[in-house]
């Protein structure tokens, strides 16, 4: 018995004495800049409300605000998954697609969206790529601009901005094809 104390006193001596090495953090180190670049895209956009195969949906609205005038009441929230191509028609070279949520943020006649975006490539040089975007998005303006916040794949570290452009617009049911201007700087 008394070997049997001895032995883990012992051991419990070496647990609590050995240094531990795991840290949550590590040290800073100083930035070495990367090489970095600027890329241009230009694509379209087609964001579909109606039909058979909608491509963003409603997912939540708050009671209060819903007009049935209105597509996208204030506090409105939709799910997308728009696809991206090469020229305004829906029929040209798909490229990729938009996924994420846009919210409807204002409650005056000027409507705007909060959005939160992933623009993914499906072809060509970005296959597998990315760009982030988080912005608001004031639809009632013909030309406009959102913010780039990041990416994946050869857009890590993205940043820069979408000049975007109302190609159509469909009042009645907010049917939209947008041409977008991308101007990123990543590594």
């Amino acid at each position: 018995m008394e070997k049997t104390l001895i032995i883990h006193g012992i051991l419990l001596l070496s647990i609590f004495s050995r240094s531990v090495n795991s840290e949550y953090y590590s040290k800073t180190q100083p930035f070495s800049t990367l090489q970095e670049k600027t890329t241009h895209l230009h694509f379209y956009l087609h964001d579909t409300l109606s039909g058979k195969s909608p491509t963003a949906i409603q997912i939540a609205s708050p009671n209060s605000t819903n007009s049935k005038d209105d597509p996208i009441s204030f506090g409105t929230l939709f799910a997308i998954d728009d696809p991206l191509t090469e020229c305004p028609e829906l029929t040209s070279k798909l490229i990729g697609n938009a996924r994420g949520m846009y919210l409807s943020s204002s409650q005056d006649k000027f409507s705007t969206l909060v959005m939160y975006v992933d623009l993914g490539f499906s072809t060509g040089k970005f296959k597998g790529s990315s760009i982030s975007v988080f912005s608001r998005n004031p639809i009632t303006e013909k030309h406009r601009e959102l913010a780039v916040v990041g990416g994946r794949g050869l857009f890590r570290m993205a940043r820069g901005f979408i000049e975007v452009n109302t190609y159509y617009l469909n009042t009645t049911n907010g049917d939209a094809i947008l041409e977008y201007n991308v101007t990123v700087v990543h590594p």
